[in-house]
């Protein structure tokens, strides 16, 4: 990792909510989730949230290293429909290790829409496919 990894690195994500990122979209093959209200799903808001994650730190890893997503503990307090812009902003709070600690908050214009703790941690790319290769291969 590069020395500049530390707390105190902030990102800031503005998304609009497009329809395919609402609750009826989620997974075609669940018609449970079809009738479901259409605002933002919750399985995306957490994408979106790593994605912002992802930025605080961008430039900040070594060739080769990736993070990938291993703790989410947020709300999800108020819905937002497609078509309104979502604010995330993400500080990296804590390095210890391998291991980042975010604290997340997301707006949109009428309330708070989630706040909460992300973790994530750095891997060696090559060496992590090569184990996951040959975990599939069994």
């Amino acid at each position: 990792m590069i020395v500049g990894l530390r707390p105190g690195l902030t990102a800031r994500l503005e998304y609009v909510v497009p329809d395919e990122r609402t609750v009826p979209h989620l997974l075609p093959e669940a018609e449970l989730f079809a009738d479901m209200p259409a605002v933002l799903a919750t399985g995306y808001l957490v994408a979106i949230v790593e994605w912002t994650c992802m930025r605080a730190i961008d430039g900040h890893l070594q060739p080769g290293e990736q993070t990938l997503g291993t703790y989410v503990d947020l709300s999800h307090q108020a819905p937002t429909p497609p078509g309104r812009p979502l604010i995330v902003d993400a500080e990296l709070t804590a390095v210890d290790g391998r291991q980042l600690t975010f604290t997340v908050v997301a707006r949109d214009d009428a309330a708070t829409v989630c706040r909460g703790t992300h973790r994530r941690a750095v891997i060696d790319a090559e060496r992590f496919n090569a184990r996951i290769s040959a975990r599939a291969t069994g």
